[in-house]
């Protein structure tokens, strides 16, 4: 059976795209806009992620713009995977998983003051030294 260099890059094309990963997308710093509020995503420890059911991928520059655009588009966040940047380590973190400290001495692009750590003892210290409640 003969194959065709079109159908051979076919091929090849859809496989690749089937191994792609389809979790959080890396941030591009001074280039990807907040999805809510259209800022430029400068500061990637405040920054979060919404992936749709359809694996449509949302960005945003701070938790307060994530979750005023939860509830302003609840069919698009409908099922949809939420990810925060755990703020010591700076890599994606389930927001469903993570312990979120606000307040105090935090401040973040939109000023929803909140921070986001994976390990809770991590937050529990991180609270008590910015004078914030740890919300989760």
């Amino acid at each position: 059976m003969k194959f065709s260099k079109t159908s051979l890059l076919l091929s090849f094309v859809i496989t690749l795209m089937a191994c792609q990963d389809s979790g959080p997308q890396d941030f591009l710093l001074g280039q990807d806009q907040c999805d809510n509020c259209k800022m430029t995503i400068t500061d990637i420890k405040y920054a979060t992620e919404m992936i749709t059911e359809k694996g449509r991928i949302y960005k945003f520059d701070d938790l307060s713009c994530m979750t005023m655009y939860e509830s302003s588009e609840v069919e698009k966040a409908k099922n949809a995977q939420f990810y925060v940047i755990d703020f010591p380590s700076e890599k994606f973190v389930e927001k469903a998983n993570a312990t979120l400290v606000q307040g105090g001495a935090i401040k973040s692009p939109m000023g929803g003051n909140t921070q986001a750590f994976e390990n809770i003892s991590v937050a529990e210290k991180a609270a008590a030294e910015l004078g914030a409640a740890v919300i989760k």
